[in-house]
């Protein structure tokens, strides 16, 4: 009558994960989960949820995610399906793929940017190649 499933650890936590200042990845990072990330990233980063950049962090690669927050530094394409927001301190460079945007008075926003109305299929759940379609 009450058989209630235990949520699973991961459950209890929230499900964002975290990389801190000081610490720089070389490589492809996959994730289902909302990312935070005050380090460095030197490669592609690819979630079914949100990337946060703050303001120590920086990326150089491509990026493809639901929703993303940027303070930091970005330097490549980012295709993002939902929101896009970029705040003040927030430095910009490359090619931009976004359903909506913010840019805040004071960032750094020196890409291309292309705005679709009905992004679908960027990010497969297989961990493959993310494809862009548009309906």
């Amino acid at each position: 009558m009450f058989d209630k499933k235990p949520k699973s650890y991961t459950d209890l936590l929230g499900k964002t994960n975290r990389i801190v200042e000081g610490t720089t990845i070389k490589g492809d990072i996959f994730s289902q989960a909302d990312f935070r990330l005050d380090g460095e990233l030197i490669g592609n980063f690819q979630s079914g949820g949100k990337i946060v950049i703050g303001p120590a962090g920086s990326v150089t690669g491509d990026i493809v995610c639901k929703n993303a927050d940027i303070e930091g530094k970005f330097s490549g394409k980012i295709q993002v399906i939902e929101m896009l927001n970029v705040k003040h301190k927030a430095s910009i460079h490359g090619e931009v793929i976004v359903g909506r945007l913010a840019v805040e008075p004071g960032a750094d926003f020196s890409a291309s940017c292309t705005m679709k109305t009905n992004v679908k299929n960027l990010i497969p759940t297989d961990g493959q190649q993310a494809q862009q379609k548009t309906s």
